[in-house]
């Protein structure tokens, strides 16, 4: 399988699941906290990062910064999705109070305060509202973010080599 074809499944699963997520909010009526728009934001970038990557198709080093920017990316989206797994398996009398909206704290906070509420997590994001095969939203998403920093891994460390060349990017 060749690095521009790995780049564009990548793009493909990150675009399939925004899609999902819209579905989600918009058909089935679940709102996103403000930890589910973070990690939106971080399998946009990812996919931007992918797309760019396969659209791009650079020879030697070049293919191994794009593996770093996207095990970056995915492993932000980890760590934010792994902060809400947290959240969400707190005792009741530890989760905190519930928040406002993002749209809300867009119109009253400067960027960096939202990222930082955000980032804080709110009583919404400790609740489960969907689960499929026993994983809540978050937990789909830790294990797909998982799986694209593995991949970001394997593009950075020089996949797929040439059989019988020694590659020396």
């Amino acid at each position: 399988m060749s690095r521009r074809l790995v780049f564009f499944l990548v793009f493909a699963v990150c675009a399939g699941l925004l899609a999902v997520a819209f579905y989600m909010e918009y058909v089935m009526g679940l709102e996103p906290c403000p930890l589910c728009w973070l990690q939106r934001i971080a399998f946009i970038a990812v996919g931007a990062v992918s797309l760019l990557a396969a659209l791009h198709n650079p020879p030697g080093w070049g293919g191994r910064v794009y593996g770093l920017l996207l095990a970056v990316f995915a492993g932000a989206g980890l760590g934010i999705a792994g902060r809400q797994l947290w959240l969400q398996s707190l005792p009741a009398d530890q989760v905190p109070a519930c928040g406002p909206s993002v749209d809300y704290l867009l119109e009253v906070l400067p960027l960096f305060e939202v990222v930082a509420t955000a980032l804080r997590g709110t009583g919404d994001c400790a609740k489960v509202l969907w689960q499929f095969m026993g994983l809540s939203i978050a937990g789909w998403s830790a294990v797909f973010f998982t799986l694209m920093v593995i991949t970001g891994l394997v593009l950075l460390a020089g996949y797929p080599r040439r059989r019988g060349s020694i590659n020396r990017s």
